[in-house]
């Protein structure tokens, strides 16, 4: 009996034993694999990061010149005129990613240019493109003169509202020239790498949009007060001086020399600017299915009430800043992707692409706490409107969670159009947005009442399609040239 007894305290003995030492082997294997795949990638991360983070910057800044005006406002004007702000950036934004997106043809055929050591052919693609955005600019003025001024007085919007939104849009209109001639320079110039100066120039550009928005919206210094028309003045003041600023250092700077050699402006070649649209083209419309469906999310939340508008304008600023600096790791993507896609170094793409991948992911995932976190008191920054707060709050949280889908699609978006690959990634965002997410937010909210929360539940779906889809296509595309 003693024997069988202390066998079996010998067998439980040797069992913890046991145990602990795979326990002890499964740690340090783990330790060991994690260790090898931070090594394997951290090159990439490393060359990523640097190129990412002054794009994240000067992205951050398209987005800063639309929340400092709806900070100013909401603080210095009211609801009436945050709701205002909300209506007319919903509908401007919606324009000015068509002529984003156009813009951004360049970068990968730059990238892959440079990759080539093709320098010459760098200063022939920028000629074509300044002509390409400056007409485009132009004719996206028009279509916001001529039509959506007019079409605002029927989105069964707040007469009060639709009163103050028009004098801003108009002058939101006239900026998107110059802009598109400082989103030329600046697509060039980090095509290339350099990514540093557009960032500077844009937090230059925001500093002064807000000593001005502040100035004209209160009339400071003697001026009179212009309300919401004051923030449309100041912006278009701040993208002038931009462009100007940029266009001056890129062709003043030993960098660009080799490369623009090739720049003339009265020669615009049929073969050039097709390619540059090509690729385009359908990233406008890529962005455009995104942006649109955000927007008439926006224009579904002025069909329930002011507050609720203005609530939509808070939470989508905030959830817009996550998106430009995952947009701006998105760049860096392209960029990399470009590089290595030219000289045909299709193992360190995918190094780099996934690298991309997990940087999105991380960077998303501390964004995403920190909505949840601060949700009741983000809001404050914008409006002390305590109805608006409570509905903010309430979104903040819904964006958080899709802060993780929003990522993942633009970095997929990212890499895709740096490998040239931009038309079914337009298909696959069409139908994420418009096909899945606004008729399921339109259902949500609209229709069986869940109001806010029921719309952006719906907007979240399609955010979600879209990450998965485009993540499939990457890696199909992968294996497809890899083969």
């Amino acid at each position: 009996m003693r024997l069988t007894i202390e066998n079996s305290k010998n067998l439980i003995h040797n069992f913890h034993i046991k145990a602990k030492r795979d326990l002890s082997l499964a740690a340090f294997t783990f330790d060991l694999a994690l260790k090898t795949f931070f090594l394997r990638y951290k090159p990439h991360y490393i060359t990523n990061l640097s190129l990412a983070i002054p794009v994240v910057i000067s992205q951050l800044g398209h987005t800063l010149v639309h929340m400092a005006d709806s900070v100013i406002v909401g603080h210095f004007a009211g609801t009436i005129p945050l709701a205002a702000v909300s209506l007319v950036n919903s509908i401007f934004t919606i324009v000015m990613v068509i002529g984003i997106g156009i813009s951004y043809g360049l970068t990968p055929l730059i990238a892959q240019e440079n990759g080539r050591r093709n320098f010459r052919e760098c200063g022939k693609l920028l000629s074509n493109s300044l002509i390409i955005n400056t007409i485009t600019g132009i004719l996206l003025f028009i279509l916001i003169y001529f039509g959506l001024l007019l079409v605002i007085d029927d989105l069964k919007q707040s007469p009060d509202v639709v009163k103050q939104a028009k004098p801003y849009l108009a002058l939101l209109g006239a900026s998107i020239i110059p802009l598109m001639i400082f989103m030329t320079f600046k697509q060039f110039a980090e095509g290339l790498g350099f990514t540093r100066q557009a960032m500077v120039i844009s937090i230059a550009g925001n500093v002064l949009n807000v000593i001005l928005g502040i100035t004209f919206v209160k009339g400071l210094f003697g001026l009179e007060p212009m309300g919401v028309r004051g923030v449309g003045l100041s912006t278009l003041i701040d993208r002038s001086l931009m462009s100007i600023v940029m266009g001056i250092y890129l062709f003043r700077s030993k960098n660009f020399k080799e490369y623009l050699k090739n720049f003339v402006l009265r020669r615009i070649s049929y073969i050039r600017s097709r390619k540059i649209l090509k690729i385009g083209a359908p990233v406008a419309l890529q962005y455009t299915f995104e942006v649109s469906a955000f927007s008439g999310a926006a224009v579904m939340m002025g069909t329930i009430g002011v507050a609720q508008q203005a609530a939509h304008q808070v939470a989508i600023n905030l959830a817009s800043m996550t998106y430009m600096m995952a947009s701006g790791i998105s760049a860096a993507a392209t960029i990399k992707t470009g590089n290595n896609f030219g000289r045909k170094d299709f193992k360190e793409l995918q190094l780099s692409a996934n690298s991309n991948y997990h940087i999105v992911v991380v960077f998303m995932l501390v964004a995403a706490c920190i909505f949840f976190i601060f949700s009741k008191y983000l809001p404050w920054i914008y409006t002390s409107d305590i109805t608006v707060i409570q509905i903010a709050s309430q979104l903040l949280i819904i964006a958080g969670l899709f802060q993780l889908f929003d990522g993942a699609q633009v970095v997929g978006l990212g890499i895709l159009r740096g490998m040239g690959d931009v038309n079914v990634p337009t298909i696959i965002t069409f139908m994420a947005y418009w096909i899945f997410g606004i008729p399921v937010a339109w259902y949500l909210g609209i229709v069986l009442g869940y109001g806010a929360n029921g719309i952006w539940t719906g907007l979240t779906g399609g955010l979600l399609v879209s990450a998965v889809l485009l993540y499939f296509r990457y890696n199909h595309f992968l294996k497809r040239i890899l083969q």
